[in-house]
C-alpha cells in the first residue's frame, strides 16, 4: 500500500481540477463549434436554393397563346376574325402567372406551356388592368405548377446596372435570353391603354413582340414586366417596373382590380422668377402651380387653380414639377400614384402667400376612358333607318386608318380629346357618331354619309347613346330631324317609312339586334 503525502495530494488534485476545467471548456467549444457548423450549413443549403432558383428562373418562364377576337368599331355588332397572338408570363406565388393586358386581351381561348414542355394547358385571366398593362391568370389543371417556383418581385433597378429579359419572342418556340443595362427610369406613356403614364424602365435590351409579358431579372429577382418598344428606336425595350407592380398585386388582394387613382389636377412648372414673386415663393427651385383642375367633385373641394404645391406625402416638389423619386428625377404624378383608390394624401401646398397642409383624397378616374383604348366589353350601338349610331371614342377614329387625325374631321378630335379639358362645363359626356349608312332607300338621298357628330335630335340635345334612342320616341310630327355638326348640317327621316326599313336593314345585312347598350 503506497501513502501520499499532503504535498502530492494537493498536486493531483490541482492536475485533476485542471484536466476537468480543460475538459470542460473542450466540450463547450465542441458543442459550439456543432452549433454554428449547423447554422453555417443552413444557410449555405438556403444560399443554395437562391442560388438555383436565380440561376434557373427560365423554369417559371410560361408560353402564352391567346386565341382572340376584337369588334369592328365603325360596325360594332361585327367582329374581326379569330387572330392567334403569343407572349409571355410567368410563375408568381399563389400559383398565378403574371403577363401584361395586352397579352391576353379580347381572349376566346388561352393556353399555356411550361418550358421545354411540349404539353398545352387551359388558362383564364383572373385579375387584368388594362390601365398598367398587367393581367394574373390561373390555370385549370393545378397538376401545371407542380416544380414551379415562383418568382419574387425586387426592388427598382438601378440606372447603369444589368438586367435580364426573358421571354419567348414570335417566330420561336424556345425561350429567348437578353441581357441589358438599364438606361433611363421614368414616366412614360403605356401604348396599351394609350392615354395613361406610368413608371416606366428604359433599357438597351431589345425587347420583340413575344416577349411581352417576360420577367426582366436582376439578382434572381424579378425587377420588371416587359411589355413595349419603341418604332425607330433599336436595341431598345421598356418594362414595367417593381412600384407598379406591387401596387397592381396589392390593388386585387381583395378581389376587385380599382386601378391607380389621380390627383384631379394639372400642375404646370414654376421656373419663371417673375412669376414665382407674384405668387409669393422664393428662387429656390421647389414648388410647382395648379394650372387647372379636372372636373372631379372631391378634387375641386381642396385644390384651388394657382395653388403651388411644395410637398406630396414625402417628396419635395421640384419648380420643374418633378420629384426626386428613388435617385431619379421623375413627374410628380408618381408621387400620387403609389396611393390605392380611395386613400388620403397629404399635400403642402401654397395659397395666397401662405403655407397650408391639406389632404386631397385619391380616386380611379373613368370619365375619359373613351379617350383611350378600350378591352373586354363590346361597343355600343343603336341603329336607327340604316343609321348606325355609336359613342365617339379613340377606338372608332382609329378605323380611319394609322393617320387618323389627318382623316377625320377636327370637330371631331377637338370633342373627343380637348373640349373636356377646356370647356369641361359644355363637353358631353358621350359624345355620338353617325359612324355610317347602311343602304336603304329611306336614305338614299342623305347629303350626309358618316363620320359626323349627332348634335341634336329632335330638337333634344345628344349627350350620350341613351339619349339618341329616347329622342326617335318624340319625333316632330310625322319626321325625324337630325342636326350633325360640324356645319349644323340637317337631316330627316318619315317616322312610318324609317320603322318600316329598320326590319329590313337589320335582315339584309345579318343583323341580330338594332342595339347593344
Amino acid at each position: 500500500m503506497c501513502h501520499l503525502s499532503p504535498q502530492n495530494t494537493g498536486k493531483n488534485a490541482c492536475a485533476t481540477l485542471i484536466n476537468t476545467l480543460n475538459y470542460f471548456v473542450g466540450y463547450v467549444y465542441l458543442h459550439l463549434l456543432v452549433f454554428y457548423m449547423k447554422r453555417l450549413m443552413f444557410i449555405f443549403v438556403v444560399f443554395l436554393v437562391f442560388a438555383v432558383n436565380a440561376a434557373d428562373p427560365e423554369k417559371s418562364v410560361i408560353q402564352i397563346f391567346n386565341f382572340s377576337q376584337q369588334p369592328i368599331w365603325d360596325a360594332p355588332w361585327r367582329f374581326d376574325s379569330l387572330r392567334r397572338n403569343s407572349g409571355s408570363g410567368f410563375v408568381i406565388k399563389g400559383k398565378r402567372i403574371m403577363s401584361n393586358a395586352h397579352v391576353v386581351s379580347w381572349a376566346k381561348q388561352i393556353l399555356v406551356k411550361r418550358y421545354q414542355d411540349p404539353r398545352l394547358y387551359t388558362a383564364r385571366v383572373v385579375f387584368v388592368g388594362h390601365d398598367c398593362d398587367l393581367a394574373l391568370l390561373e390555370v385549370e389543371n393545378d397538376a401545371f405548377f407542380h416544380g414551379l417556383e415562383p418568382l419574387e418581385i425586387g426592388d427598382l433597378p438601378k440606372v447603369r446596372s444589368t438586367v435580364v429579359t426573358y421571354g419567348y419572342p414570335a417566330g420561336g418556340e424556345q425561350i429567348s435570353y437578353t441581357r441589358g443595362v438599364v438606361s433611363r427610369i421614368d414616366l412614360q406613356t403605356y401604348v396599351h391603354i394609350g392615354n395613361r403614364s406610368f413608371l416606366c424602365v428604359q433599357t438597351d435590351a431589345a425587347i420583340n413582340p413575344g416577349n411581352s409579358g417576360g420577367p426582366v431579372i436582376q439578382d434572381g429577382l424579378v425587377v420588371g414586366v416587359a411589355f413595349q418598344g419603341m418604332q425607330g428606336l433599336e436595341n431598345t425595350g421598356f418594362f414595367i417596373p417593381p412600384p407598379v407592380i406591387k401596387h397592381f398585386l396589392k390593388d386585387v388582394e381583395d378581389g376587385v382590380y380599382n386601378g391607380f387613382p389621380t390627383a384631379g389636377i394639372r400642375i404646370a412648372p414654376l421656373q419663371n422668377p417673375a412669376y414665382r414673386e407674384k405668387l409669393g415663393l422664393k428662387n429656390d427651385g421647389v414648388g410647382a402651380r395648379v394650372d387647372s383642375i379636372m372636373p372631379i367633385e372631391s378634387t375641386r373641394k381642396v385644390m384651388k387653380e394657382d395653388d403651388v404645391l411644395l410637398q406630396v406625402g414625402d417628396y419635395e416638389v421640384g419648380s420643374d414639377a418633378a420629384i426626386l423619386y428613388e435617385g431619379n428625377r421623375v413627374h410628380i404624378a408618381v408621387a400620387f400614384q403609389s396611393f390605392q383608390n380611395g386613400e388620403p394624401v397629404k399635400i403642402k401646398i401654397l395659397r395666397d402667400h401662405k403655407e397650408t397642409t391639406v389632404d386631397l383624397p385619391l380616386y380611379v378616374y373613368e370619365e375619359d376612358k373613351l379617350t383611350g383604348n378600350q378591352y373586354d366589353v363590346l361597343p355600343r350601338y343603336f341603329i336607327y333607318g340604316g343609321l348606325i349610331f355609336t359613342p365617339l371614342s379613340l377606338d372608332y377614329m382609329k378605323t380611319f386608318g394609322r393617320e387618323w387625325s389627318d382623316a377625320i374631321n377636327a370637330e371631331l378630335v377637338y370633342e373627343l380629346l380637348y373640349k373636356k379639358n377646356e370647356d369641361p362645363e359644355k363637353a358631353r359626356k358621350e359624345p355620338i357618331v353617325l359612324a355610317s349608312i347602311l343602304p336603304h332607300s329611306i336614305n338614299a338621298n342623305f347629303s350626309i354619309k358618316g363620320r359626323a357628330l349627332v348634335d341634336s335630335i329632335n330638337g333634344v340635345k345628344i349627350q350620350s347613346l341613351e339619349d339618341v334612342i329616347k329622342a326617335f320616341g318624340k319625333p316632330q310630327g310625322d319626321f325625324q330631324m337630325i342636326e350633325f355638326l360640324p356645319h349644323d348640317a340637317v337631316e330627316c327621316l318619315n317616322v312610318k317609312e324609317a320603322e318600316k326599313a329598320n326590319e329590313e336593314v337589320l335582315k339584309t345585312n345579318g343583323i341580330q339586334s338594332d342595339k347593344r347598350l
